[in-house]
């Protein structure tokens, strides 16, 4: 069986140097990336799975926020995002959001975000690439089981973090101070969200393991549409003809 697709989605100012670790952590898992961004042509009949990444900040005014100073948007990206994710779950394809897209499924599904998490929350502030915080899992989360394991050190390079949850949405993750590290989807298709950036850890099989759920989910899909389409096929085939009345 081919590798199955990825769409990834990337900021127009760091996608070139993000694109290629995303490639490589999907390549590990057994996909192939294809690069998405603002700008340019999106189709999501030509892939098998999704990555929402990470860069760039969201317009707060998407999920009743305040504009603030200093924060790094852009608007094209969050409309590409936006359809992105909701032809994704039309589709069933799985998706994985990581860093801001963690927080865009949170808002896509009716969410909203802390702007300055850490002002609310009293967690250790790091910011790092460095798997070097620690967060704690729902046990009973898909991301748990995903992972296999009840706690996690992750990296940090945010400052936003999801507040109200969107709906069909779910915490699966959260820091010692109780800010959400980690969101995911109550039913399919399958979406995880996380606040870390885990293609910056591959080295660390936890990590690994995200990349390969969401191309497992890929082929799985894959294979449910194809046993769908063959009986449609042979449904189609098997049906007896109209008799037109003479």
């Amino acid at each position: 069986m081919s590798r199955p697709v990825v769409g990834v989605t990337v900021s127009r100012r760091s996608g070139w140097r993000i694109f290629p670790l995303m490639w490589l952590n999907i390549r590990l898992a057994g996909g192939r990336a294809v690069k998405w961004r603002a700008g340019r042509e999106v189709d999501l009949d030509k892939v098998d799975a999704v990555v929402i990444g990470g860069g760039d900040d969201i317009a707060p005014t998407l999920y009743g926020g305040e504009v603030r100073l200093g924060v790094r948007l852009d608007p094209a990206r969050d409309a590409l995002e936006t359809q992105v994710i909701r032809e994704a779950f039309d589709r069933n394809l799985p998706v994985l959001g990581i860093c801001r897209g963690a927080q865009m499924l949170n808002v896509v599904l009716g969410g909203d975000l802390h702007q300055s998490a850490y002002d609310v929350y009293d967690s250790r502030y790091v910011r790092t690439i460095l798997p070097l915080k620690r967060v704690d899992l729902d046990r009973e989360s898909l991301l748990a089981r995903t992972t296999g394991t009840g706690c996690m050190r992750v990296n940090a390079l945010h400052t936003q973090a999801v507040k109200r949850i969107g709906s069909e949405l779910r915490v699966a993750a959260r820091d010692e101070g109780g800010m959400i590290q980690a969101i995911e989807r109550t039913r399919d298709p399958f979406a995880i969200g996380v606040q870390w950036h885990p293609e910056h850890i591959f080295y660390r099989r936890a990590h690994r393991r995200l990349f390969r759920a969401l191309i497992e989910a890929a082929r799985a899909r894959r294979a449910n549409s194809g046993q769908v389409d063959a009986a449609e096929a042979e449904a189609r085939a098997n049906a007896v003809p109209d008799v037109a009345a003479s």
